[in-house]
């Protein structure tokens, strides 16, 4: 428990300093569609995997109150391969493992 509350008292501090670190650092457009383009993976996974949001759907919930969740802006683009040695792939390259997510219980 212990742990716990130190964890949770260090976070701002921890936060804190690594916003300071990167608050001021510029980005593009192309951050920004990336940005989307990830975003838009979320809205796939929560639309067609997610069980709550299955169950919601097909239950006759609220759908407002289902889809709060969804990012205001995301986009999908078809076949999206990043570059290489791009940040992007990277990013790409940590997130996949090898795991069948389809077929996994």
């Amino acid at each position: 428990m212990n742990y716990t509350i130190d964890l949770a008292k260090a976070y701002p501090r921890i936060y804190n300093q690594i916003m300071d670190k990167k608050r001021n650092k510029p980005y593009e457009q192309s951050h920004k569609q990336w940005q989307a383009m990830r975003r838009g993976r979320y809205v796939e996974y929560n639309l067609v995997y997610d069980r709550g949001t299955k169950f919601g759907l097909e239950s006759g919930g609220n759908i407002e109150s289902i889809l709060v969740s969804m990012p205001p802006m995301a986009q999908w683009e078809y076949s999206f391969e990043p570059s290489l040695e791009s940040p992007e792939q990277h990013t790409l390259d940590l997130l996949k493992k090898e795991i069948d997510w389809i077929k996994k219980e």
